[in-house]
C-alpha cells in the first residue's frame, strides 16, 4: 500500500486507477493480427530474376523494409537480402531514388 499522506488509494492491485477507475491506466491493448512470411506462404525461394517480388521489399527511396514490417521469417529476410544486393548489382532494381 501507498502512504496515505500521498493521497494514494487502499485499493491498489497489479496497477494505479486511472481517473475514470479504470486499472492499467486506461490504455486498452491493441491486437495484432501476425504476420506470415511470404516466401514460406507460397514455398519459393526469393530470386534476383525476380524483381517484382523483391521490390514489396524496399521503400520508394530503395531501402530494405525490415521483417517486421514485411513479416518474413529471419531465413527469408537474410535471403531476400542477399537477392536484392545482387539485383541492384546486375541493375534489376535501383541503388536509390531517382
Amino acid at each position: 500500500m501507498r502512504d496515505e499522506k500521498y493521497g494514494a488509494s487502499k485499493d491498489e492491485g497489479t496497477g494505479y486507477k486511472d481517473y475514470k477507475g479504470k486499472k492499467d491506466g486506461g490504455m486498452k491493448r491493441m491486437s495484432f493480427k501476425k504476420k506470415v512470411c511470404k516466401w514460406c506462404a507460397q514455398k519459393a525461394e526469393p530470386d534476383y530474376k525476380n524483381p517484382d517480388g523483391l521490390r514489396r521489399c524496399i521503400t520508394e527511396r530503395g531501402r530494405i523494409l525490415p521483417a517486421r514490417i514485411t513479416g518474413n521469417c529471419a531465413r527469408h529476410q537474410r535471403s531476400v537480402t542477399a537477392e536484392i544486393k545482387k539485383a541492384r548489382v546486375i541493375a534489376y532494381l535501383p541503388f536509390d531514388k531517382q
